[in-house]
């Protein structure tokens, strides 16, 4: 498969950009940076994703651009066969993801079906909180859009690198970027909304804790979707190496930009009609179409809303199906078409009981926790933070300084490298030890 690339350099980035920008930079970021003092944990996270960011989402694509192959081929040929389970659990915590992650951007379909169909139109958060409750509990709906969603993703991916992944994040990012500077043109005009900005913009370091510190850690390490390998799939496709750091600073770039709009989309229209951002991350689907009910237009603006939440969705799937399409591709020879058709349905059979533990499962457990939240805990807490520690130890102190950016100037190949050797590890040994905590 090595001789399928990219058609430019721009498709990578888009598609890197894209696996980054899913939903948490749009339903997380506002919420968590509203309860963390504003501008000062503004400031940390972006500190946290051009330095820990840039290192590890470099660092994952060299894999992938220097053997030309997935993660586990790249971890095979260039640290050895016994560092074959490193692999192994990047595509097992890729399917994990992706079986729950289905069931929330299955979510975004059928929100978009309720926008459209004028269902949204309510002042009242009651009202809002149980229409969400009764959806995400309703023990087909959710299963149902789960499967259209994960449907979606496998066109989309099953057209092959540059006629599927490529194209559509084309067209994806773009729209991506429009709707969002529409929804805070509107935002931003509303009467009150500088209070938004403010409270979004101005550093407020007596809310910082150290807690908030590992907040910002943890959310610019997983919103960049490093940790699973997923990079190093897309660098595969990459022909060489040169440029890999000028492209992941542009990748990291787009995403915080996509961060920082979604705030001053969300801040300013709460602020305008009173509704405190730190409600929860539920507030996207709960709070925000309240807020679209009190403005001109509100409909065909919520319908805008959801359907980003849907692109952004679709913008991160695609990257996890690809990245388990190369896979078995890779190691067992199937061809594009089998593999993408083969893995939706093991996607859409592991997705519908976790959508279940929402409504009729919601009393089954393991470990106390329910089967979404054992998913999200073990992808998030544990196996990510552990492959992006063995990742950079590996980078800094066994394949050296082979692995570097080619073209790449001295200086950065200097902070790069004692990145992946001293200052990666430790932080993120901070998220591990926090998670197993």
């Amino acid at each position: 498969m090595s001789q399928v690339q990219w058609s430019s350099r721009l498709g990578h980035v888009l598609a890197a950009a894209g696996t980054a920008i899913g939903l948490g930079a749009i339903w997380k970021f506002p919420y968590v940076t509203a309860t963390n003092g504003g501008g000062a944990f503004l400031l940390l996270f972006l500190l946290f994703s051009f330095t820990l960011g840039v290192a590890v989402l470099v660092g994952e694509t060299l894999l992938g651009s220097q053997s030309q192959r997935g993660v586990l081929g790249a971890f095979k040929k260039l640290v050895g066969p016994n560092w074959r389970w490193m692999g192994y659990m990047g595509i097992l915590c890729g399917f994990c993801i992706y079986s729950f992650y289905s069931v929330v951007g299955g979510w975004t379909v059928g929100y978009v079906g309720l926008a459209a169909m004028g269902r949204l139109n309510l002042s009242e958060g009651e009202a809002l909180t149980a229409l969400f409750n009764g959806y995400v509990s309703n023990p087909w709906w959710p299963a149902l859009t789960h499967l259209v969603f994960a449907g979606l993703t496998w066109w989309f991916v099953q057209g092959g690198i540059q006629k599927g992944v490529e194209r559509a994040l084309r067209w994806m990012m773009p729209a991506l970027f429009i709707m969002m500077l529409l929804l805070v043109v509107v935002g931003l005009s509303l009467p009150g909304s500088m209070a938004g900005v403010r409270q979004l913009l101005l550093p407020d370091f007596s809310k910082l804790s150290g807690e908030s510190v590992l907040d910002a850690l943890g959310l610019a390490f997983f919103s960049l979707s490093i940790g699973l390998g997923v990079h190093t799939t897309y660098g595969a496709y990459l022909p060489n190496s040169q440029g890999v750091l000028r492209s992941g600073v542009w990748v990291v770039t787009l995403a915080s930009l996509i961060s920082v709009l979604a705030g001053l989309m969300i801040f300013p229209a709460l602020a305008s009609t009173g509704i405190d951002p730190s409600a929860g991350p539920g507030l996207t689907f709960m709070t925000m179409p309240a807020v679209f009910n009190q403005l001109p237009f509100g409909q065909g603006l919520a319908l805008v809303f959801f359907l980003l939440l849907l692109v952004a969705a679709l913008s991160s799937s695609i990257s996890m199906l690809e990245h388990l399409v190369r896979f078995t591709c890779e190691e067992w020879g199937w061809s594009r078409r089998s593999a993408c058709l083969v893995l939706t349905l093991m996607i859409m059979a592991a997705g519908v009981p976790v959508s279940l533990s929402f409504g009729p499962w919601s009393e089954v457990t393991l470990f106390g926790k329910t089967l979404f939240e054992l998913l999200d805990y073990l992808t998030s807490n544990l196996m990510m933070p552990l492959f992006g520690l063995v990742l950079t130890l590996l980078l800094g102190w066994r394949l050296g300084e082979k692995m570097l950016p080619e073209g790449s100037h001295p200086l950065a190949r200097f902070a790069l490298l004692w990145c992946w050797r001293l200052v990666a590890p430790l932080l993120i040994g901070g998220i591990l030890l926090r998670g197993i905590s």
